[in-house]
C-alpha cells in the first residue's frame, strides 16, 4: 500500500476524533516521505496541528464551508469535468466497476468519484497507474490549490503534495478555464441556493459506455468543459 496516498485521503476526509487520534501517524508518514521536497513536507504540518488540536466542531464547520457548500472546491472530481452532464453518470458508474474489478469496496457513503475515495483506491494499486491517474487531474489539482491559498486555508498543501506526487505540471490554459468559474460566498445560502440549482444528475448505465479503466475515464480530464454556445447575434 502506498501509505503517502493513504495518509492524504484520510486528512482531505471529513474531520472526526479518530482522524484526531490518527494525525501523529499521519504525520509521520508525510514527514518522511521523499517524494515530496522539504518545503511541500513543511507545509503539511500546519494542518497537521490545525487537525490536532483544533476543536472538532471548529474543524467540520471549516471542512462544510469549504468543500461542501462551495461548488467551485468540490472535492468530487467529475464535478470539475462533466458538471452536471448525463456524461457524468456514465463515468461514475464505470469508475464503480473498477473499483469493483480491482476488488475494491469503500465503505462509505460518499460517491465514488471523491477524491479521498480515489486516493485511498490508488493507494492500492500499482505506482505507475496511480502516477499517471493523478497527473491525469493535475489541472484540477493545481486550480483548487490556487483557490485555497486566496481563502489561506492550510489544505492548499495537500493539493501541492499531489501535484507533486503525479510528477505532473498542470495545463495552464484548462487550469485558467476552471478558474474562471465564479466563487459564491459559502455563508451567503441565498447565492448558493442558486448555484446548486441544477438539473439533476442521472447516475443509471449509459447503454453506449463501455467500462474503461479509471486511467481511461480520467484521461480528458485537461480538456474543460465545453462552455453554453453564444446565441447568435
Amino acid at each position: 500500500m502506498d501509505r503517502t496516498l493513504k495518509a492524504l485521503s484520510l486528512i482531505l476526509s471529513y474531520p472526526t476524533r479518530e482522524l484526531q487520534h490518527a494525525i501523529p501517524e499521519i504525520g509521520g508518514v508525510l514527514s518522511s516521505e521523499r517524494r515530496l521536497t522539504a518545503a511541500a513536507r513543511r507545509a503539511l504540518r500546519p494542518l497537521m496541528e490545525e487537525l490536532s488540536g483544533r476543536d472538532i466542531y471548529d474543524l467540520e464547520e471549516q471542512f462544510v464551508l469549504l468543500f461542501d457548500r462551495s461548488r467551485t472546491l468540490s472535492l468530487n472530481l467529475f464535478e470539475h469535468v462533466h458538471g452536471e452532464s448525463r456524461d457524468r453518470g456514465g463515468a461514475m458508474v464505470s469508475l464503480i466497476e473498477t473499483y469493483r474489478e480491482h476488488g475494491f469496496d469503500p465503505s462509505t457513503s460518499e460517491l465514488p468519484d471523491h477524491l479521498p475515495v480515489l486516493l485511498e483506491f490508488l493507494s492500492m494499486v500499482p505506482a505507475d497507474e496511480a502516477r499517471e491517474i493523478l497527473a491525469d487531474a493535475a489541472h484540477i489539482f493545481a486550480a483548487l490549490r490556487e483557490r485555497l491559498e486566496r481563502r489561506e486555508s492550510s489544505y492548499a498543501a495537500v493539493f501541492d503534495a499531489l501535484l507533486q506526487l503525479s510528477g505532473a505540471k498542470a495545463d495552464q490554459t484548462a487550469v485558467a478555464e476552471m478558474l474562471k468559474a465564479e466563487e459564491v460566498d459559502p455563508n451567503d445560502l441565498e447565492a448558493l441556493d442558486a448555484v446548486w440549482e441544477e438539473t439533476e444528475v442521472s447516475f443509471g448505465p449509459d447503454p453506449n459506455a463501455g467500462c474503461p479503466q479509471v486511467r481511461d475515464m480520467l484521461s480528458r480530464m485537461d480538456t474543460p468543459i465545453n462552455p453554453a454556445p453564444h446565441a447568435a447575434e
